[in-house]
Parts: structure tokens; sequence; C-alpha cells
């Protein structure tokens, strides 16, 4: 079986309890404040959407257009990638109930959205062949060295898999407010997540992985940051995470965790006031 035909949209996104699957995003969400995790996936609460998250989501949709085309073969010019984003501009503000602070606000995030995509399709790849895009993936989490199935399975949507003389490559969309290399660290749940599911569904090693930045700044940049394959230390530090993960979630305790990013929490000054051990 192909890695197209493995990578198909009958997997669509997965929602539920915690109970039900395992996902990078809320494995990165308990990482960062188990406490966060607990009001966010257990009691329901959910933080605004900011400006920032609305851009990424309407550019995904707008690459996402451009790459399902060209694996159809159909190349999109820019402007018409660009009107497709735009056609769900006003649904994505109902699906997020996001607010602008004025008309000017929302027009001039618009103007970015537009920059960013037409900035990234320049500098795309022109030959570069999609083998999968925005596809969501589940796969059981069987421990590779003891055998032991944990019971539940990993979720995960991946951006985009394109092809290349070596093999596949696994990438990743990033909107960022700065240019600069990210640390791998940074991403390395989601990429090995990423790795495990492509690895379990289409039984290929992946060639690598990228992070595909689409950089804020006056004039956008674009960055490519290429990856190499996940390594035997990637997988068991990830099993080792997941495992912790599961615990917390069968013991039911999830302490809050100060850091830099309580800046950037909006249970910070809330729910997380309340909160004693």
């Amino acid at each position: 079986m192909t890695t197209q035909t493995l990578f198909c949209d009958e997997l669509q996104t997965r929602q539920g309890g915690v109970w039900e699957y395992v996902s990078p995003s809320r494995l990165s969400k308990w990482l960062t404040c188990p406490l966060a995790f607990k009001l966010q996936y257990l009691e329901g609460l959910r933080q605004p959407t900011t400006p920032s998250l609305f851009l990424g989501k309407v550019v995904h949709a707008g690459l996402e257009a451009f790459y399902r085309h060209r694996h159809l073969g159909v190349t999109l010019e820019p402007a018409d990638v660009c009107r497709r984003m735009l056609e769900v501009w006003g649904p994505t503000i109902d699906a997020e109930n996001m607010t602008f602070e004025s008309a000017e606000a929302e027009q001039a995030l618009q103007q970015q959205a537009v920059g960013l995509v037409t900035a990234y399709l320049g500098h795309a790849p022109a030959d570069e062949k999609p083998l999968a895009v925005e596809v969501a993936t589940n796969a059981p989490l069987v421990d590779p060295w003891t055998g032991e199935d944990l019971g539940i399975p990993l979720v995960g949507i991946i951006d985009l898999i394109v092809g290349n003389p070596d093999g596949a490559v696994i990438a990743d969309f990033k909107t960022s407010a700065r240019s600069s290399e990210p640390l791998e660290i940074f991403h390395e749940i989601q990429l090995t997540s990423y790795a495990y599911l492509f690895r379990q569904l289409s039984d290929q090693t992946e060639a690598g992985l990228e992070i595909r930045s689409l950089v804020k700044t006056k004039t956008p940049k674009i960055e490519f940051h290429g990856y190499p394959a996940r390594t035997d230390a990637h997988f068991r530090r990830l099993f080792a995470v997941i495992r912790e993960y599961l615990d917390a979630l069968d013991s039911g305790r999830f302490n809050f965790r100060p850091g830099f990013h309580c800046g950037m929490c909006d249970f910070a000054t809330t729910r997380c006031r309340e909160w004693e051990a």
C-alpha cells in the first residue's frame, strides 16, 4: 500500500474525552501546565482566540487549499489561493467566536494573511509533490520495546507530507513573530508523534521533518528548518512522556506549573488564582 492511499480523508478529526485518545496538542498543554490542561480539557473552559492564533488558522486554510489542488495536479495562482482563504474568513470568525478591536484591525490582519501566503507561495519549491495534505491520522500506542499496547490511540493532524528522492518528508506550518532557528526540542513531542503515526500507518521511515515558518515581519519571511528522521531516543522520550501523562489522568492530580507561559494564559488571572493543592 502506498503513502498516497494510506493518508486519505477517511481519517477524520476526532473529538472526545481525555481517555479517548492522546494527541500532541494535549501532551504539549499538559507539559506546559497540568492545571491549564485540566481547565481546558476536563472542565471545558476555553481561552479567547487571539488575533495571532486566528491568523494562523486562516493561513493554514489557504495553504491547505493550495496543496490539496497541487495533490490533484492543479497549481493555483497566489491570488486564487488568497481569495479562497478570505472566503473562510467569516466562517472562521464564527467558529472561533472571534472579535476584533476595530474594522481597521481586522482589515490589517487580512492584509497580513495575504502577505504571508503570497510570500510562502513564492518561496515553496515549484516541483514539490504532496503525498498527503492536512490529514487526521490515528494509530494504537504500542511501546516499540516492550510491545505493550497502552490501550489508547495517538491522534494527530499532519499539515503536509511531501515526497523527495530520499523518501517522505513530514512538514508542519508555523506562523511566528520573529525570524529565528526554532529549537528542535520545542517541537520534539509534535514531530516525534507525527513520525510515529507515519511509520505505523505507512510501514515506512520518514526521510526527515520540517518546520516551515511564515514570519510576520513587515516584509514577510519564509524559513524552512529541516530535522533528521526520528531516532530510538526520540521515541523513548515520547513514550516516557505519554506514560507520565496517563498516570496524571489516572491519579487526577493537575498541579499548576508557573513560568513565562503564564503571561500568555488567561487562566493565570482567573481560575489559576483560585487553585490550591
